[in-house]
């Protein structure tokens, strides 16, 4: 267990001035880019990440942070404004936003969905602040074997919640897995698939792939949907009346009980690799119409489905980092390239994480914290300012964003190999989308390869090669009988839908 002197200096360090200008660099850089449709804060972390090179640990990792967190409170603008989600997490957003912003009350819609987002934010992140050390001790009397049943279990989630086929997210996940095999065998050192490149013999740079698979490719697929026309501006109606442009405490505390159920849900749905805050969001927005006694307002501009939908989706942000920080899964997207920057740094995510760096980490606490004060602060007085940016043409956006990409990726690999591999799997990334191939899939078996496989390994040798003896332990038995079970249980749900 972390001692109270760790904790108190690792908040020292998050609450530093150094520290507190990267937080309220990330929150306002995704609070832009969560407002112009297309970005997305995924895309500005995959870009992010090689800048952060030179910076110190904390500061790089609490900047993404800061990113995340933007991205999805600028993602709602859009959404209230356009009716087009400036990330997916604010689709549900945009049923009662839109409505609203029609009315004359655009500055309503995004203030309530700035407080609904904080509320939950915060949420979470108390959760994970308290549960997250526990989990780590239970997490360390694992041993390989149990590792590598819990990552097949997590595969098999991740596959059938992701996407609509259980068989392309397979193939998507073993994809990641053979891409990860590239380089040198973790056991006996030997090169494997590079083909006298070897640039490759330390495996495929991660900026590389990351970046390639998430930001260029989705430039590429946005382009292609372009045909030749750029964003047009948008017309924002006022009313006049000051109380359409503001949310009063009395409408706010309204909607405690509605925060409140969005923040639960999205938190148990965030510390489940997988499912993600569009589902979370979704989800909440569902159970709180089945419960007003007025379900036929919503869709017409009910602040409670903005309360509803945000406080989830923004939930999972925190929640996100559990089964990361204990075991060193990503959950997400996000998850999965705040592991990369871990990584970059030299640190391992998972049980140890707390044992070796436990002032990092309750650093990292903190300033989660702070970044959720500064996406209170930044929003409330930029909520005109983002307004304006949905505006933005898509040429400058996209042009901007792919020097970004090509500068990054040559800095952190030291030459043009390392933009190469990027082109290659943004064109790879492009086909798999067009396919309904899931990229979340194949980026996170990507980043968990090299683990996995050491584990399998390590098991191998505890058991010399008799697979039996995973029978001797119940963990790794029960986790294999949950894959098997959710295996067959998506299969079915598939079947099913194609149908019906």
């Amino acid at each position: 267990m972390v001692d109270l002197a760790t904790i108190l200096a690792g908040f020292s360090d998050a609450f530093s001035l150094y520290n507190l200008l990267f937080v309220l660099f990330g929150v306002v850089l995704g609070q832009f880019v969560g407002a112009v449709p297309g970005i997305g804060p995924i895309m500005a972390m995959a870009i992010a990440i090689p800048f952060t090179f030179g910076l110190d640990t904390l500061p790089a990792i609490a900047f993404l942070v800061g990113v995340n967190k933007g991205g999805l409170v600028g993602g709602a603008v859009p959404a209230v404004l356009m009716n087009t989600p400036g990330t997916p997490d604010a689709a549900a957003t945009a049923l009662d936003g839109y409505p609203l912003a029609k009315q004359g009350k655009p500055l309503k819609a995004t203030k309530m969905a700035l407080f609904s987002s904080v509320t939950g934010d915060t949420f979470s992140d108390i959760v994970l602040i308290t549960v997250s050390a526990p989990l780590a001790i239970l997490a360390l009397r694992m041993g390989p074997i149990e590792i590598v049943a819990l990552m097949i279990f997590a595969f098999s989630i991740l596959a059938g919640l992701i996407g609509n086929s259980l068989t392309k997210g397979i193939i998507s996940a073993a994809l990641g897995l053979l891409v990860a095999s590239i380089g040198t065998d973790p056991e006996n050192f030997t090169p494997r698939l590079i083909f006298g490149y070897w640039d490759l013999f330390n495996g495929l740079p991660l900026p590389s792939v990351a970046i390639g698979m998430l930001a260029i490719s989705e430039i590429l697929h946005r382009l292609s949907l372009a045909h030749g026309s750029v964003g047009a501006a948008i017309i924002v109606k006022d009313t006049g009346n000051p109380d359409d442009r503001r949310v009063t405490w009395v409408e706010y505390w309204s909607c405690r009980y509605t925060m409140l159920r969005g923040a639960v849900i999205g938190t148990v749905l965030g510390a489940l690799p997988g499912i993600g805050s569009t589902a979370a969001a979704f989800m909440s927005y569902s159970m709180t119409k089945a419960s007003s006694k007025e379900p036929q307002s919503f869709g017409k501009g009910n602040l409670h489905g903005i309360a509803a939908a945000e406080s989830a989706n923004s939930a999972v942000v925190g929640a996100n980092l559990i089964p990361l920080l204990t075991l060193g899964i990503p959950g997400s997207v996000g998850a999965a390239l705040i592991i990369s920057a871990f990584m970059i740094h030299g640190l391992q995510p998972g049980p140890l994480l707390f044992e070796n760096q436990g002032r990092l980490v309750y650093g990292l606490f903190g300033a989660m914290l702070m970044a959720n004060f500064i996406n209170l602060w930044v929003g409330q007085l930029g909520l005109r300012f983002w307004i304006k940016v949905v505006s933005a043409p898509e040429s400058i956006i996209f042009s901007s964003a792919l020097l970004l990409c090509f500068v990054g990726v040559s800095m952190a690999t030291s030459g043009l190999f390392g933009v190469s591999i990027m082109l290659i799997f943004a064109v790879l990334g492009y086909v798999m989308a067009s396919f309904g191939y899931s990229l979340v899939i194949f980026i996170i078996a990507f980043f968990l390869g090299p683990r996995f496989e050491k584990s399998i390994a390590q098991s191998l040798s505890l058991t010399n090669g008799d697979l039996t003896q995973v029978l001797k332990s119940p963990v790794a038995a029960a986790l294999l009988i949950l894959s098997l079970v959710s295996v067959i249980w998506f299969l079915r749900t598939n079947v099913k839908d194609n149908q019906g």
